[in-house]
């Protein structure tokens, strides 16, 4: 068996194939930047956990939807077929259904499908119609009422065919089955419950064998473990493939509480702000390429590993940035830093001040520094100069302490490709663009240059 994880496998962008599945990884759903406001946020946030289940006629769509339902009995799951959305054939076409395509995109009404997604990840009930195959009529029995859910798995043979549909997506799924099997199943299930004949279900079945088949109990059990993990996770994590918050401890929880308290000294802001900021460089290093190396070890045998990433460099967004070198240095010893100066007032953090930048900054993969993501507009103007610099998009990881849900939509619709590691994502941002709840000016927390300090040096004096 492959050795891979499954989130490898979910984040692969070639798409994998594995114990019969072609799994994708999520998809941001809307490439147009801009930052929504804090109702849309929330919205996004109510949203379910879609998952498209594709593949051949009889691969064993509907029963790999059944398990994957089974397995998550502790979460709100809905399954929704697209044979349910056929359109209703006209006399004509009655006339001559044994020369009707059923497996052809036009035979199905993809309007009523989007509009019945759109109102279920909307959080509103919607009545699915009960397609009778035999009268090929979808009013001869009564609608399925469908409930809002934690996840919607939406099942069928072209539900990847239309690019509006995938855009619903978090997930998507693609079921591999033998050809033979599936020639066997699909004239069992259409002569006996469609009505057809043994020739109609042939001359249908020829054009779509996709020969290739896998284990499904395998694959299930990872996809059914993913799903968990991206349920458990903060929201935005479902919608976006490339944000990672890390796991939260009581011992995170904790720091998080030291560092949010305005009675905190700044001794102790200090301190726990550093162990926080070393477990977020560690996790962003954990993203980095690898390569398989072998060592021998003090026994004499062989040890199988890997080898740290060499091409690297940090590069913090002057101040607030600076306070997370010194964690950077302490992981990767002699790496080079690079600064970026952006102002932030005035202007909505839109004006580069200064830059000073390794020369070879376009070879090496890059750590962008700084604690908080806010309104997302000084990231972007800080990323789009390591673009015009030449660094790849997915070479760069931006790490920080905590984010705003306005400036992580922003960064991550800009640059689907490149990471962002936080340890947490608060509620919002308030009138002044302060993310709520925050822990307020971490430059002048962290170098003690907030204004009350600033007072107390002025009366000691």
């Amino acid at each position: 068996m492959d050795s891979k994880t499954v989130v490898d496998m979910i984040e692969a962008s070639s798409g994998v194939h594995f114990s019969g599945f072609h799994m994708d990884g999520l998809e941001v759903r809307n490439k147009e930047t801009g930052q929504p406001t804090i109702s849309a946020a929330e919205n996004l946030h109510r949203q379910p956990f879609v998952i498209g289940v594709a593949g051949g006629a009889a691969s064993g769509k509907t029963t790999v939807c059944d398990m994957i339902i089974q397995q998550l009995h502790d979460q709100r799951v809905v399954l929704v077929n697209q044979d349910s959305f056929y359109h209703n054939l006209t006399e004509q076409e009655l006339a001559r259904v044994h020369e009707y395509n059923f497996d052809h995109p036009d035979a199905f009404d993809t309007e009523k499908l989007l509009s019945s997604m759109e109102k279920l990840r909307h959080g509103q009930a919607v009545d699915i119609p009960n397609y009778d195959f035999k009268s090929y009529k979808n009013n001869v029995f009564p609608a399925r009422r469908v409930n809002p859910s934690d996840v919607i798995l939406l099942e069928g043979i072209l539900v990847f065919h239309d690019s509006r549909v995938r855009e619903l997506m978090n997930m998507k799924i693609f079921v591999d089955t033998d050809a033979d099997v599936r020639l066997a199943r699909r004239i069992r299930r259409d002569t006996v419950e469609k009505g057809r004949d043994i020739a109609t279900v042939l001359d249908q079945y020829a054009d779509i064998i996709i020969p290739r088949g896998g284990d499904n109990h395998v694959a299930i059990d990872l996809i059914v473990q993913h799903i968990r993990t991206k349920l458990g996770q903060h929201d935005l994590c479902k919608i976006y493939p490339n944000l990672y918050v890390i796991h939260s401890t009581f011992q995170i929880r904790g720091m998080h509480t030291l560092i949010r308290d305005s009675q905190t000294t700044k001794h102790d802001f200090v301190f726990y702000s550093d162990r926080l900021i070393r477990l977020v460089v560690e996790h962003g290093l954990g993203h980095l390429p690898f390569t398989e190396k072998q060592v021998i070890t003090p026994t004499g045998a062989v040890y199988t590993g890997v080898d740290f990433c060499k091409r690297l460099c940090g590069v913090s967004v002057i101040r607030s940035g600076e306070s997370m070198e010194n964690a950077l240095r302490a992981c990767c010893k002699g790496i080079k830093i690079g600064k970026i100066l952006i102002h932030r007032e005035g202007d909505n953090g839109q004006q580069l001040i200064y830059e000073k930048l390794p020369q070879d900054i376009s070879e090496r993969h890059v750590l962008l520094l700084d604690p908080i993501l806010g309104t997302g507009n000084s990231a972007v103007q800080a990323i789009s100069l390591l673009l015009r610099k030449g660094v790849p998009e997915s070479n760069i990881i931006f790490l920080n302490l905590i984010s705003a849900p306005q400036g992580v939509h922003v960064v991550c619709k800009s640059f689907p490709r490149l990471k962002i590691v936080t340890s947490e994502i608060d509620i919002g941002l308030n009138e002044d663009f302060r993310v709520i709840p925050g822990m307020g000016e971490f430059g002048d927390r962290y170098f003690g240059t907030d204004d009350d300090d600033q007072q107390v040096v002025i009366r000691s004096q």
